[in-house]
């Protein structure tokens, strides 16, 4: 009689372009360059990573420049229904709602992902059918050179500063929400070229950050 399997344990990260990929220079990352897929190669085969980067995304904002499809809260109820049952949600959003059209501060970025931790365990659910736990991840703080770059009159000179802010705004939250909380700043950085999107090493870091944290979560 062949032996049942356990299932694996699957993670959905829903984020941005950083969560897609996007090089600096343009383009994509490859799989094994990708923080998710890093993640997936370190944590194993008893685990099924799922990537849901998309770029420009928002915590809770359709984008009237950039067009549909970029509000996370509008996204992620089919999104997490479709690739229910999940173990875990890996949250990385907030660095686009610092441009200016949206006039947000670093407390009411924060707040938008209240409201997406509030959608996943509405929507979501592990194959008992709790809610997924979460990992609330703020982004790395856009580069101080972002005036200097082709975004300076997307975000603005004081967007640097309000994505400096994310992290202690998003662990004061995570507390509040009760769920689990990751700094990517402390591993990754924007790069020098956009101000923007990570580096390569900075994909590497993280991953190796998260699949620690994972570990210790005991998922």
């Amino acid at each position: 009689m062949r032996a049942i399997r356990p299932m694996k344990k699957h993670i959905l990260c829903f984020g941005d372009s950083n969560t897609y990929g996007c090089r600096p220079s343009g383009g994509r990352y490859d799989e094994d360059t990708r923080w998710p897929m890093r993640l997936q190669a370190l944590l194993g085969d008893e685990y099924a990573v799922i990537e849901e980067g998309f770029g420009g995304r928002t915590t809770v904002f359709d984008d009237p420049v950039e067009g549909g499809y970029k509000s996370g809260a509008a996204y992620l109820p089919p999104c997490l229904m479709s690739h229910n049952p999940l173990d875990l949600v890996i949250l990385m959003l907030g660095a686009n709602d610092a441009k200016m059209r949206f006039n947000m501060t670093a407390r009411t970025i924060a707040e938008g992902n209240m409201r997406l931790i509030r959608l996943i365990r509405l929507y979501g659910m592990d194959d008992h059918g709790a809610p997924p736990r979460v990992l609330l991840v703020a982004p790395p703080p856009l580069g101080e050179n972002i005036m200097q770059t082709s975004y300076a009159q997307v975000f603005g000179e004081n967007a640097a500063a309000v994505t400096r802010g994310l992290a202690a705004e998003y662990a004061r939250y995570a507390r509040l929400m009760r769920c689990d909380f990751l700094d990517a700043g402390r591993y990754a950085a924007a790069s020098r070229e956009d101000a923007i999107h990570m580096t390569a090493e900075g994909h590497a870091r993280l991953a190796d950050a998260l699949c620690e944290r994972i570990r210790a979560m005991n998922l």
